[in-house]
Order: C-alpha cells, then structure tokens, then sequence
C-alpha cells in the first residue's frame, strides 16, 4: 500500500464577525405532555442553533411555555388548584422532556411572568397611542352556569342543514357544513350541558390594514416562497381586524384601562420570546434586549421556527404589531409541516399519539432526532415516521454506516498501538474529498434542509467503509510485520469517522460528546473537519449506539395506546387554546364504516378546464352530473393540461359542502391520487359509466 507523510492541505478560511442570532420555537401551550409533534419543532430549531454555534456564531436560543387562556383556567379548576400551581408542575414537565432530547434552550420561560406583563402593556399601549386599537360590540353565547363567554368548540347541537346532532359550534362532522355557533339548533355548552344565551360584549380588537404593503414587502424575503404566497391570499383578500380581547373569567392580563377584558392569548405568546430573552439577559451581561429588538438593531438577527398553522399569526398579526409599537421585525420565519405516522394523524387509539415520556422508556432520543432530520427539507411539507422505515434508516445509517467505522478500527489502535494514531494518512485525498464537503453540508443546514444534509453524509460514511472494507486492517493485522499498515489504515478510518461526526453533530449531539471522550479530543467545531488527528492518543471504544428492535417501537405503541397521558382534557375541551393554538399535529378520531356510507360518489364528465389565474395549482373544472352541472376546483396543474380533460369522466365527491375560495366557489371534489408534481391521476370510473351515475 502506498503511504503519504505529507500532511492533508489545510482550507483557508477567512476570519469573518460572527453572526448574532436569536432563535425561538413556537411555545408549547400549558395543556398537557410534550409529545411528538412538539419534538419536531425543537428538534429541527435545535439542530440550526446547534450548526450555528459550531460554525462559530453567537446564538441565544430560548422558548417558554404558552400559558394563558381559558383551557389553563378550567384545566387548573378541575383539578382543584390555582392556574398558577397547575402552569408551574407542567412547565416542570416540559424543561424536563425537553432537557431529554437534548434540546439546548438557553431559558425556558412562562408567558405568566412579570416581563410578559410589561411588554404586552407596553405593546398594546404603542398600538393605542398609534389610533390601531378599536373596540366593536360582538354577540357571543353565554354558558349561564359556568357564567363565561363560549368558543365556539365549547358550545354542541344539531347541524343547521343536515339535523346530525352533537354537532360542533363551527361545523357539521357529518355533512361539512361550516356556520356560526349561533346557527346550531338546541345549542348546549359542551362544559355544563346548559343551553347558552346570547350575550353582546364589547371587544378590542388591533387594526391590521394598514400595515398591509409592509408586510407584503416584508414577507417577500422573510419566509419561504409556499408560506409567502398563501399569505397574500390574506392580504389580496384585506386584512380584517384582530381581535385581541377576551372577557372575565379568563387566565391573562388584564388590559390596561379594564376591570374585566384581558388581553387574548395569542397576543401575549408571542410576546413571551421577548420575556424570556428580557429574563435571561437579566442574569447575563453579553448582549443587551435593545441589540435584538431595537427597530432600528444592525447586526443581529431573530429567526422563528413555527409550525404552517399559526403563520398567519406569526407573519401578519405579529409584524405588525411589533412595527407600531417600535420594534424590529423577523429576519426569518422557518416554517415547517406537522407529523404523521404510517400515513395518518397521530392517534390515541392507535397509540400513535406518543408523548415524550412514554418515547424515552422505550428508544433512545437520537433515534427520533435523526429521523426527524433526514425528512426534514426545508419545506413546509408534512413528515410521516413509518415505523418500519424508522427501524431500517437508524439500522443502516446509523449503526451499519457511522458507528460501524469506529467500531470497525478503534479496536486495533488500542490493543495493537497503545491508544496511539499513526504520524500519518496513507490515503490523504480521501480525507480532502470529504473535507470538501463541508461547505455544500453547511448550506444544507442553514436552508433547514437537513434531509439533504444526512444525504450527503451517509454518501460520504458509505466512501470511508469502501476503504476500510477495502484495505482490510483484520486481515493485514495476521501478519506482525504490517502493523504499521494496519496502524495507518485505522487512524484514516478513525479520521474519516471524526469527520463525519463534525458533520452530523448538530444532529446527534449526545452521540459526538461520546465520541469526543473516546477520540480524547475537546468539542468539535465545524472547521476540525479540515485538519486530520494524527500521532494522537484515543481512548479505548465503547459502542455508541446499538440497534434498535422492531419490538421496542411496538412496546412504545402498545404503552401509547393503554396509558392515556395524566393531562386529559376537560370533558367537552380540545388539547389547544381558545382558537386552536399549535400543537404540530392535527388529531381527529377515526369514523366508522357508517359515517364512510354517507360519502357520495358519482360519475361527472368534465365539460369544460382552465387555468386558474393566480393560482398555482389549480384547475377550475366545470361537471356534467347527468341532472346538474356544478364548478369544482382541483389541484391537478401539475399533472394535466387542461385541453386534455374535456370529455373524460371522473369521480366527484358529490354531497361535499360547497367551499368559498378565493377565486370562486368549488362544489365538491374529484378524487386523485399520486405522491404529486407530474404524478398525479384523477381517478375514472369503469367503460360504460353515465354521469350521475352512484360508484360504489
């Protein structure tokens, strides 16, 4: 074998200020355990706070939990404590899981906190000052005996159009009709069973409108293009209003100026990344409150991590309120899709529904994190864990490919070389391939697009086991007189490895720190990627991670589905706030075969197809039905030109609610299947079908 003692060439990288970068996540709201779709948030904010530092920039990273609302106050009310004992033990809970995961908040506060107080008060008292807070008399029901105001999931009754009764207040399960709590027929609270009442009360409400063409302007650069252009159906179609008030009883602050009207959760929860920064730099002298926030701050940066639920909330109201009240906005708003498993919603039932607790006494953290990584791009695309994929990827990637490279030289170094690596590399190109790597990885990260990123390294991780498969160090090893080559060969492997690791540390953080203590070298930053590890003594191998079981996913599913978390909700309360606060997943229980018959299907025959102008994705399809023709709008652009439609036959959902859009009204919907872009087919009917016909 040929050998080289000329060292690797070294990467010149230029000194640059380090950027100074604040980073939240979306506050979890005080309503139960922390579960997977929590996790994907910090997990995915984490590994780009976790890049950052180790590219060498300053980054305060902070969260804090989303207390206030109506939820908190009747949880605390069940279970015989005050609001404030309740948000205490849970935000216990929550640093806890979090800690777990290896989530590295720099403060992990409460919105219920002086700070958040004072901001808000402030904020609202800018926007007061600025003529954007109004007040307008609104007409709510009234539940008599618990004497509060009803959201409408709060109130049930019958369906207004198709009589299903213990109907929701904003729409029907069985028929989709969407209408006014009010419209409900036999209306009751959902919390007393008393019927309701209608009431007037006077709400607040923040003046959005006329921060429109800021944050059209605004918006262009600060978020993705997808979030981008489904917010300006938003602001094309005028911004109304926001309502900001509730009415007593509620757990909040006060409005200024009020005995009985409190500032709306959603106006506060954002405001608590400000409390919580404000709250850490009162115990730390590095940087001020002003440098991050100050509307007029250079050189820092804020970037969000939010879920594609709340952005109106994050890139309208939010903007907005913070421009008229003297701050600066957003750099960036990363937004991301919520979490599936094996295809569906997360389900209690199905024990998909997995909290972090009940994740940990089965698997460990890093397993989740890597997965999370490898399917996050970037996008706001939903992420699917299918279970036996989870199994194969953390198998193949993680213990057959990375680990396996240290696991495959360590041994030789220690018992043949006393814990010493070679003077030298044999093969220094290879280490300089995957030296040249580290600044297309770094971009990957930086976009969020860690999917490409873990590409990338196992490309790389699959090159370094070719050579140690190749050069073969336990053959070579049977011969006592090329020891010396068995030596070489395991210090490149083992380099090889401590490269990868620098790579995949924002990742599997806990993983490096193993590894750091077993290569006997201090934290790696991103730039050891470019400078070998020679005539260095390491530490004798420990295995760093060992394979997972089928068996322990099925444990961890099984433990899901009998043991309910202790957080359940209040009979008749959802697991969010008032207005459906995030949660990153969207849980709806399964139907039965019974509400399935109640879809309607028939064959239409497309009669006319065009391009809908201004929207992307959408075809405006007009249906024979045999005794009726109607307007769908379908989002099949991509796979069909719309030339091509006229006269085939399809399946429409038949007896779905009309829906308003902003190019019109869609009176149902064909069916189509496909992963998407070009691979997308409308579903026909057999040879022979009429339209009008039922399918079944």
């Amino acid at each position: 074998m040929r050998y080289s003692r000329a060292l690797v060439k070294q990467v010149d990288f230029q000194p640059v200020m380090p950027r100074r970068i604040f980073v939240t996540s979306a506050l979890p709201y005080a309503n139960g355990q922390i579960h997977l779709g929590h996790l994907l948030e910090h997990i995915q904010t984490d590994i780009w706070v976790r890049f950052q530092r180790m590219r060498g920039n300053q980054v305060i990273y902070v969260c804090a939990d989303d207390t206030h609302g109506t939820a908190t106050m009747l949880r605390a009310e069940a279970e015989g404590i005050t609001p404030e004992t309740y948000i205490d033990r849970l935000r216990a809970d929550h640093v806890r899981d979090f800690q777990r995961f290896q989530i590295s908040h720099d403060n992990y506060y409460s919105t219920h906190s002086p700070e958040n107080r004072e901001l808000a008060e402030f904020m609202y008292n800018a926007a007061k000052a600025a003529g954007r807070i109004t007040t307008s008399s609104v007409q709510q029901l009234y539940d008599p005996e618990k004497k509060l105001f009803l959201a409408d999931r709060f109130v049930r009754g019958a369906c207004p159009r198709c009589k299903t009764p213990d109907q929701p207040g904003d729409n029907c399960d069985a028929c989709g009709a969407t209408y006014a709590a009010t419209d409900l027929e036999a209306p009751r609270s959902a919390l007393s069973g008393a019927t309701p009442v209608l009431r007037e009360s006077e709400h607040y409400f923040f003046d959005v409108a006329p921060s429109t063409e800021l944050l059209r302007n605004w918006l262009a650069s600060s978020t993705q293009p997808e979030v981008a252009n489904k917010l300006k159906e938003w602001l094309d179609a005028g911004l109304k209003p926001w309502d900001i008030s509730r009415d007593a009883p509620y757990f909040g602050f006060l409005i200024p100026g009020t005995t009985d009207k409190y500032f709306y959760v959603w106006l506060d929860a954002p405001i608590g990344y400000m409390a919580s920064l404000r709250n850490l730099l009162s115990r730390r002298n590095d940087f001020t409150f002003e440098e991050f926030w100050d509307a007029n701050a250079t050189g820092t940066e804020v970037h969000h991590f939010v879920g594609k639920d709340i952005i109106n909330f994050h890139c309208l109201f939010w903007p907005a309120l913070l421009t008229v009240s003297g701050f600066r906005r957003p750099t960036r708003v990363h937004v991301h899709g919520f979490v599936t498993v094996d295809g569906t919603k997360m389900s209690k039932s199905r024990g998909t529904f997995i909290e972090a607790g009940t994740y940990l006494e089965h698997l460990r953290p890093e397993y989740l994190r890597y997965y999370y990584a490898a399917k996050l791009n970037g996008t706001v695309d939903d992420i699917d864990i299918n279970l036996d994929d989870f199994v194969q990827r953390v198998n193949s990637d993680l213990v057959g490919k990375l680990v396996n490279i240290a696991s495959r030289c360590a041994g030789f170094i220690s018992k043949q070389f006393s814990g010493r690596l070679a003077p030298s590399l044999p093969e220094p190109a290879l280490f300089d391939e995957l030296a040249s790597a580290a600044d297309s990885i770094a971009a990957c990260y930086e976009a969020d697009d860690t999917a490409r990123a873990v590409r990338e390294i196992m490309a790389l991780a699959d090159r370094a086991n070719q050579y140690v498969a190749q050069a073969a160090p336990w053959t070579l090893a049977k011969d006592p007189d090329r020891a010396p080559e068995v030596q070489a060969i395991c210090t490149q492997g083992l380099n090889l490895f401590r490269q990868l690791l620098v790579y995949i540390k924002p990742i599997l953080p806990a993983v490096a720190e193993a590894a750091e203590n077993f290569l006997n070298v201090p934290p790696l930053a991103w730039t050891d990627a470019s400078t070998p590890l020679l005539n260095h003594a390491i530490n004798p191998y420990a295995p760093l991670l060992t394979r997972l079981e089928r068996a322990a996913i099925d444990r961890m599913v099984d433990a899901s589905r009998a043991t309910p978390s202790q957080a359940q909700p209040v009979a008749g309360l959802a697991t969010g706030t008032d207005d459906n606060k995030e949660s990153n997943v969207s849980e709806k229980s399964t139907i039965s075969i019974d509400d399935f018959a109640k879809v309607q299907l028939k064959v239409a025959r497309i009669l006319e197809a065009s391009a809908v102008e201004g929207a992307d994705k959408l075809l405006q399809l007009r249906l024979d039905l045999g005794d009726h023709q109607r307007t769908v709008f379908s989002g099949i652009k991509s796979a069909y030109d719309p030339a091509n439609l006229v006269g085939r036959l399809t399946v429409v959902v038949a007896n779905l609610a009309p829906r308003k859009m902003r190019f019109g009204t869609s009176e149902g919907m064909v069916l189509a299947a496909g992963p998407g872009g070009s691979d997308i087919f409308l579903i026909a009917p057999d040879t022979g079908a009429q339209p009008g016909m039922d399918v079944t």
